[in-house]
C-alpha cells in the first residue's frame, strides 16, 4: 500500500529473516551434496567417511580428564557452586534475576592447556554449560526425576525416544537412552550410559555420567533398521561427557548441567556454511533438557 510507513527495525527483521533463510538453503544444498558422495563412495566400495581415529579419541580423553580436574576443584571447595557465581558482582545479581524470571543461563566453555586451545584432528569438541532454577521444589524432587531413567522418554520426548535402567548399584547407576535429534535430518543413536550421584549435604548433590557406548541407527523404525560400527558411522556423536550439580537454595533448587560432546570435524571448505549449525545443536539440546527437567519436576512436585 502507498505510503505505508514500516515500523522501525522493520528492514532489520527481514534481513534477519532472509539470512536465516539463505543459510537453511545453503545447509541443505550442502548436505544433499554431501549425502550424494557419500552414496557414490559407498557405491564405489570406498568407505563413506574416516573412521574415529585413536589420535581424535585420545584427544577428547585427555581434554575431558582437564575438565574433570577443574569440576573435581570446583566441588572440593564446596562454594560459588554455579558458573554464574563465577560472575562479577552486578552481571550474577542479573544473572540470578534472570534464573528466577525463568530463563535457562548458558555458559560455552573451553578449557585451555598453557593458555592455548586443545586441537581435536578429525574432530569438533562441544563444551556447554547452563543452570536453571526449580522454585518451590526440592533436591529430593530433582533426584526423583533424574535417576527415574524408564521415565526419561516420557520426561525428555522427543530427545530421548526409549530409556530403561539396565543395572543399578546404590547411586550407581547403568542406563540405555535412544536419542532422537532432528535439525534439518533426523539422526537417531543408541546409546549406554554408566552414571554416579554423589550426596555432598543435606542440600546439595552431583552427578558424573559417561556415555559408554554410542551407536548410530540405520533405517530407524523399519524393518531394515541396523546399528552402525561405532566410531565407523557419519560422526553425529562419538563421545559424550556430562556434569550435574544440585543446591536448593532461595526457595527452590539450582540445577546445572554441563556437557563435554565429540562429533566429527566438518570437511575443509564448508566450515563457513555448515559450522553455525553444527555448534548450535548441543547448546540447543542441553537448552532443552534443563527446560524439560524444569517441566518434569515440576509436575513430579504437583503429584506429591
Amino acid at each position: 500500500m502507498a505510503g505505508l510507513v514500516k515500523p522501525r527495525g522493520f528492514a532489520r527483521q527481514v534481513k534477519a529473516t532472509n539470512s536465516m533463510a539463505w543459510r537453511v538453503m545453503v545447509f541443505l544444498l550442502v548436505a544433499l551434496a554431501l549425502n550424494q558422495v557419500s552414496r557414490c563412495v559407498a557405491r564405489a566400495g570406498e568407505p563413506a567417511l574416516p573412521k574415529l581415529k585413536a589420535e581424535t579419541q585420545a584427544v577428547f580423553e585427555h581434554y575431558v580428564e582437564l575438565a574433570e580436574a577443574r569440576n573435581e576443584g570446583e566441588l572440593k571447595r564446596g562454594t560459588d557452586l554455579l558458573w554464574v557465581d563465577g560472575l562479577p558482582e552486578e552481571q550474577r545479581a542479573e544473572a540470578y534475576a534472570a534464573l528466577k524470571r525463568g530463563e535457562v543461563k548458558m555458559r560455552k566453555l573451553e578449557i585451555l592447556e598453557n593458555a592455548k586451545s586443545v586441537r581435536c584432528p578429525g574432530g569438533m569438541i562441544h563444551h556447554w554449560t547452563g543452570v536453571v532454577f526449580l522454585p518451590g521444589a526440592k533436591l529430593a524432587d530433582v533426584l526423583g526425576v533424574l535417576e527415574n531413567y524408564d521415565r526419561h522418554s516420557a520426561y525428555y520426548s522427543p530427545d530421548v525416544e526409549r530409556s530403561k535402567i539396565e543395572s543399578r548399584e546404590g547411586d550407581h547407576f547403568r542406563v540405555f537412552l535412544r536419542f532422537r535429534r532432528h535439525k534439518v535430518i533426523t539422526v537417531v543413536l543408541n546409546t549406554e550410559h554408566e552414571v554416579q550421584y554423589f550426596h555432598d549435604a543435606p542440600r546439595k548433590a552431583h552427578s558424573r555420567s559417561s556415555a559408554v557406548r554410542i551407536a548410530e541407527v540405520e533405517n530407524a523404525g523399519k524393518r531394515d533398521e541396523r546399528e552402525k560400527t561405532p566410531g565407523d558411522d557419519d560422526g553425529f556423536l562419538w563421545r559424550m561427557e556430562t556434569w550435574w550439580r544440585m543446591e536448593e537454595k532461595d526457595g527452590g533448587v539450582y540445577v546445572q548441567s554441563e556437557v563435554a560432546s565429540l562429533t566429527r570435524d566438518i570437511p575443509k571448505g564448508l566450515g563457513w556454511m555448515i559450522r553455525p549449525f553444527v555448534t548450535d545443536i548441543p547448546k540447543e539440546s542441553l537448552t532443552f533438557t534443563l527446560e524439560a527437567t524444569r517441566k518434569a519436576v515440576e509436575a513430579h512436585h504437583a503429584d506429591r
